[in-house]
C-alpha cells in the first residue's frame, strides 16, 4: 500500500487536474451556446439560396456557368478538411481525420488525383506526421469563422474549377445536428448540384434583370455559404465534443478522488492502529 504522504500528493494532483477540466468544461459550455446560435442563424440563408437556385436552374444553363459543369469523370479533386487548433475534445479531430482518409482512399481507388487542403493544427499535424503533402495549410480560422474566412478557403478553388483544373471539391467537417449528435460528414460542394425542385415546392420569383445574371452572382455565393455553414457547424461540434470530454474527465476525477481518499483514510487508520499497538506493547513490556 502506498504511504500516506504519497497518497496526499496524488490527491492534490487529481484535485488540481479536476479544477482544470471543470474550468474547460464551463468555457466550452459558454462557447457552445454562441456557436449553436451561429449555426441556427446560417441555416435560413442557406435554404433561401437553395430555393432560388433550384427555381432558376435548367439543364441548358450548364454550358453558360462554369460552376454548374458536370464532369463525366473526376480526374482531379480537392478536399478541404476542417479540424480544430486545440485538442482536449475527445475523438473529435480523430473522427474528422478518419473521414478525410476514407474519402481520399475512395477517390484514389477510382483513379482520381487528390489535392488536400487542411484547416486546423490537429489535421495539419497528423498529415505532416504521415508524410502526406498538403497544398494549403490554415491555422488562422478561430472559434468565430466569418463569411470572409469561408471565401478565403473556397474562392481560389472555384477559380480552379472554372478553369477545369479540378473536377470536384469536397469539404470534410462535422454535421451539427444537436448537442448529442455531430458526426463527421463529407459534402461535395463543386460542381454545384441544384436541389430538387420538388423538395420544397416550386416558388414564384420576380426576376430582374434575368435568371442568367442572377445565377452568375448566386452560384459563387452558394458555394461560399456551403463552406461557411461547414465552418460554423464544425466549430459548434468541436465545443460540444470538448464539453463532453471535459465533463467525463471531471466526473472520472471525482471518482478517482473518492478512491484515493478512502485508501488514504484506511492507510491512516492502519498507521494509528499500529502505533497504539506498539504503545500498548511497550507499556506491557515495562510492567
Amino acid at each position: 500500500m502506498a504511504k500516506g504522504s504519497e497518497l496526499k500528493g496524488r490527491i492534490k494532483s487529481v484535485e488540481n487536474t479536476r479544477k482544470i477540466t471543470r474550468t474547460l468544461e464551463m468555457i466550452a459550455t459558454s462557447k457552445m451556446k454562441r456557436a449553436q446560435d451561429r449555426v441556427i442563424a446560417a441555416r435560413p440563408y442557406a435554404r433561401a439560396l437553395s430555393d432560388v437556385i433550384s427555381s432558376l436552374y435548367s439543364k441548358e444553363l450548364e454550358g453558360d456557368f462554369p460552376l454548374l459543369r458536370q464532369p463525366k469523370t473526376v480526374k482531379k479533386a480537392a478536399i478541404v478538411l476542417l479540424t480544430s487548433n486545440r485538442g482536449m475534445a475527445g475523438g473529435f479531430n480523430a473522427n474528422l481525420i478518419k473521414e478525410a482518409r476514407t474519402l481520399i482512399k475512395t477517390l484514389e481507388s477510382e483513379g482520381t488525383v487528390v489535392e488536400l487542403h487542411v484547416s486546423g493544427k490537429k489535421g495539419i499535424g497528423y498529415f505532416r506526421y504521415i508524410g502526406r503533402a498538403m497544398v494549403n495549410q490554415r491555422t488562422d480560422i478561430g472559434d468565430k469563422p466569418s463569411a470572409a474566412d469561408a471565401a478565403s478557403l473556397v474562392d481560389a478553388l472555384m477559380t480552379q474549377f472554372a478553369k477545369s483544373e479540378i473536377d470536384a471539391l469536397y469539404v470534410v467537417g462535422a454535421a451539427y445536428k444537436s448537442a448529442l449528435a455531430s458526426p463527421p460528414h463529407s459534402q461535395r460542394v463543386l460542381p454545384v448540384t441544384p436541389p430538387d425542385k420538388s423538395a420544397g415546392g416550386q416558388k414564384d420569383f420576380l426576376l430582374f434583370p434575368d435568371a442568367g445574371a442572377i445565377l452568375s452572382e448566386l452560384l459563387p455565393a452558394y458555394v461560399r455559404n456551403a463552406m461557411y455553414k461547414a465552418l460554423v457547424e464544425t466549430v459548434a461540434a468541436e465545443h460540444v465534443a470538448r464539453r463532453t470530454a471535459m465533463k467525463a474527465a471531471t466526473d472520472n476525477g471525482g471518482e478517482i478522488l473518492n478512491l484515493l481518499r478512502r485508501t488514504y483514510n484506511r492507510a491512516r487508520q492502519a498507521n494509528i492502529t499500529q502505533e497504539i499497538a506498539e504503545i500498548v506493547g511497550g507499556a506491557a513490556a515495562l510492567e
